[in-house]
């Protein structure tokens, strides 16, 4: 199985600032991310969202606003016909030494236990930290950075999500 690994916030829809994350309560589409993972899956691709959501160990939001926010942008995709496979994230402070906050491997590992068949030198992770390239290159699997230039093998920058098409 092909997976796409996708970042949510940044990647999917939009991030904001630790602080101003405590009054965000439905989420906000990145412009061409939707008819991008559109794309994505007519590829053969398998949609799992990864996410560090550091914020709700720090205190910024709690656990229920995470699910909220979660549980609209899943209804907006499923209402646009983009099938999201599963989603993987790690709530841990970022001193906590958790092995789920990328760039450690803790949430592919957890895919992969949860579904043996994905191949992930078939896979590849996007997203718009360094976390996340450098998890692509931690894993030496295809990776893309939006605004991130990381000099890696297998690693490429994107201007935005839009361009990620033109590399599958």
């Amino acid at each position: 199985m092909k997976i796409a690994f996708l970042d949510r916030d940044g990647t999917i829809i939009k991030d904001y600032p630790d602080e101003r994350w405590t009054a965000i309560h439905s989420p906000e589409f990145v412009k061409g991310a939707v008819n991008t993972l559109k794309t994505v899956i007519s590829k053969d691709y398998e949609i799992i969202i990864i996410t560090n959501q550091y914020i709700i160990h720090e205190g910024f939001i709690t656990f229920g606003q995470y699910e909220e926010v979660t549980a609209k942008m899943l209804k907006e995709l499923t209402k646009q016909q983009v099938q999201v496979l599963d989603i993987f994230y790690c709530p841990h402070g970022r001193n906590e030494g958790c092995d789920c906050l990328k760039p450690r491997d803790g949430m592919i590992r957890m895919a992969l236990e949860k579904y043996p068949e994905i191949n992930l030198k078939e896979s590849f992770i996007v997203g718009d930290s360094r976390a996340d390239v450098e998890l692509a290159a931690n894993l030496n699997i295809r990776g893309f950075g939006i605004r991130i230039d990381y000099r890696g093998k297998n690693i490429e920058t994107l201007n935005d999500i839009t361009e990620l098409p033109d590399y599958l």
